[in-house]
Parts: structure tokens; sequence; C-alpha cells
């Protein structure tokens, strides 16, 4: 079955992260990376990646005048979405224990969702 593990930031988490040197810093990605390796050799491995500063996002609406990208999230809230492992895991038992490895999780910004089989089929 296939889950996105969804890591999220805070304020709290943000200047944590600040605060560290960028050795520390190196630290941090290089344990990401640790586990994109880990989880690849398990084959429950599907994707990862980090999102970029949320001030560069776009919200986009369609209408009458077509579509319409403007500055800024779509929603103003605190937690942002900072980035996402999909993996593939015999149970959601086994996501929830990789989910608990993440830093972010001692923050409670981490979020375990099942992905929707299709009826055809395919995953949305």
């Amino acid at each position: 079955m296939k889950y996105l593990i969804q890591i999220y930031s805070n304020p709290e988490s943000r200047a944590v992260w600040s605060a560290f040197t960028p050795e520390e810093q190196a630290e941090g990605y290089e344990f990401y990376e640790a586990i994109s390796t880990e989880l690849a050799s398990t084959g429950e491995y599907i994707a990862a990646e980090a999102l970029a500063d949320i001030s560069l996002a776009k919200r986009v609406t369609n209408g009458d005048d077509g579509t319409v990208a403007s500055d800024g999230p779509f929603a103003e809230t605190k937690e942002l979405l900072a980035g996402f492992y999909l993996v593939d895991c015999e149970s959601e038992a086994r996501a929830v224990e990789i989910a608990g490895r993440f830093p972010e999780a001692q923050f409670g910004l981490i979020e375990v969702r099942p992905v929707l089989e299709m009826a055809s089929g395919s995953d949305v």
C-alpha cells in the first residue's frame, strides 16, 4: 500500500533549523539522504522532495478571465508543507514507523496518509 508522509514546518521548527550551524544543517541533509537510500534498498521508496520556500508559491484560480496565478500561499497558516516522502509499505504501521524517524515528528509535524487506489487500478 502506498502512503504519503507529509513533513511540515512551523515557526518553532524553522527557528531550530535556523539556529543550526552550516555543518549541522549539512548533517541534517545527510540524514534525509540516508533515509532515502535505506528505503530505496528495501524497495519502499517511490519519491521524496523538499519544497521551496512558501513565498515562492502561486495561488491559481480559473474563471471567466482564464487562469490567473497570484503570489502567495493558498491559505494563511503557521504550519506549512516543507516536503514529502511517497513510500510503498506492507502496512500503515510501517509507514508510521518510518515517519516517526523524521526530526519533525518531535514537533508533531508529520502526517501519514494512505494513497487512494482508483477503481481503474491507477493511483491518484
